[in-house]
């Protein structure tokens, strides 16, 4: 298995990282309404929240890119080059929106979503 294709597993298990960051020192958590009790929640249990959204978001486009460009016959390295910017742009996505730094979390976004087209692209 190719190293972009190991990314696609783990850009779909990105989203339980920034939920369990959510929830991380949580006293109050109540797993048995954690859609309500997530709706609640503010500061950056909710940014948290907000970068799980995202990473759900994110994952179906990328995983079918990865996949095109793999049957597309493109340059093996290039694809796991793209994939592997991708992965690290979405961490450093999921960090910046907890640390609430809007700028790096938009330019994380758009290193994240332009690797996406490039693996189209390519």
């Amino acid at each position: 298995m190719t190293f972009a294709y190991w990314c696609i597993p783990i850009a779909m298990f990105l989203p339980l990282v920034w939920a369990g960051a959510a929830k991380m020192g949580a006293t109050d958590y109540d797993n048995s309404r954690p859609r309500e009790w997530m709706a609640r929640q503010v500061g950056r249990a909710q940014r948290a929240n907000w970068a799980q959204q995202n990473s759900y978001e994110a994952f179906p486009p990328f995983a079918a890119a990865v996949i095109v460009a793999h049957l597309t016959g493109s340059a093996q390295m290039i694809i796991d080059a793209l994939a592997g910017v991708f992965i690290l742009a979405r961490i450093i996505h999921g960090v910046a929106y907890i640390k609430d730094k809007p700028r790096l979390r938009s330019s994380a976004w758009g290193i994240a979503f332009s690797m996406i087209i490039a693996l189209f692209v390519v």
